[in-house]
């Protein structure tokens, strides 16, 4: 597995991670996953090269970080990068984010939250000290904080030592100009895959003249892009508002997994497999956020790093990509 820098930190990462929203459980995906499995998982990432493991309270109200830190007792802790997020909450008031359930979530990202915040990340982690440490989502009026206010914050509990580096999600070119100017910012995190191309434009540049870290989630679009999703299928739960999960455009998706097949059989993958070669191929400074639920799942992506897509093969699926809209 390929190690890229992480930031200024002299920390290096897995150019592939493992994402564990899924593995956290809860409503948004349909109730909970069986826990052995989970850890089975987050296992054999690590025995696959991948050192980071993300995960954010918000996942399933923190049952994701109580998962990962019962891995991290079974693993070697100084050889894994865990990151997880802070600015969304529920236990206190800010602006309204979104329901989960029948529980409303909230984005806080003034000092006071995330000090309260890091503290339990750190107990359900069981951890003395988080690799990442990363703002979820970006502070919105009406409980607007400065960033300069967060940063100051978090830069605080990197001296202090529970913090090792400082992240950002969600985030436009501003957004980061504005990080960069009270602070190191190491790493980014945004939405990415061959459907949903936004960050080419400016925030993926900004990223590589800094020298930050894009890392890209849902790479395969929820599931989307593994070419497992029958036409008929009815999306639910975190799938049912999504924008490739529409009647009509879903359809089209899958025409077009379906012309990738003499691809996967030239470099002898899975459909995923070709779908994150694809992402990995855009940029050196780019890190893949898998969502795998299973050890089976990981091996497939894990693939994806060892993959070398002529520039040809690139320039075809973006074509293809490109046509559906």
């Amino acid at each position: 597995m390929k190690m890229i820098p992480l930031g200024k930190t002299g920390l290096k990462i897995s150019q592939m991670g493992l994402g564990t929203w899924a593995i956290g459980g809860g409503p948004a995906w349909s109730g909970d996953l069986d826990t052995q499995v989970c850890l089975d998982t987050i296992e054999e990432a690590y025995h696959c090269g991948i050192n980071l493991i993300d995960t954010a309270p918000g996942y399933n109200f923190g049952n994701s970080e109580v998962i990962v830190g019962k891995a991290l007792k079974k693993l070697n802790r100084d050889q894994i990068i865990v990151e997880t997020k802070c600015g969304i909450v529920w236990e206190r008031q800010g602006s309204l984010f979104n329901k989960v359930g029948d529980r409303q979530l909230y984005k806080n990202l003034t000092s006071e939250s995330i000090r309260e915040e890091v503290e339990v990340s750190l107990k359900r982690l069981g951890t003395d000290y988080i690799d990442i440490y990363m703002t979820h989502w970006q502070s919105v009026e009406p409980c607007f904080t400065p960033i300069s206010e967060t940063i100051g914050a978090l830069n605080e509990l990197k001296k202090e030592g529970k913090i090792r580096s400082i992240g950002a999600a969600n985030v436009d070119i501003q957004h980061v100009e504005s990080y960069l100017q009270y602070g190191d910012l190491d790493i980014v995190q945004a939405k990415y895959s061959i459907l949903d191309r936004q960050i080419e434009q400016d925030l993926l540049p900004l990223c590589v003249k800094n020298g930050i870290v894009l890392q890209v989630y849902s790479p395969l679009e929820q599931g989307l892009l593994t070419g497992t999703i029958a036409r008929d299928y009815v999306p639910t739960g975190a799938r049912a508002n999504k924008e490739w999960f529409q009647p009509g455009r879903m359809g089209k998706v899958i025409d077009m997994l379906e012309q990738w097949q003499p691809l996967c059989d030239k470099y002898q993958c899975s459909v995923p497999t070709l779908a994150l070669a694809w992402i990995l191929a855009q940029s050196e400074y780019i890190s893949i956020l898998s969502g795998a639920t299973s050890p089976q799942q990981v091996k497939e992506n894990v693939a994806a790093a060892e993959i070398n897509l002529a520039a040809e093969d690139i320039l075809l699926m973006r074509n293809m990509a490109e046509a559906l809209g």
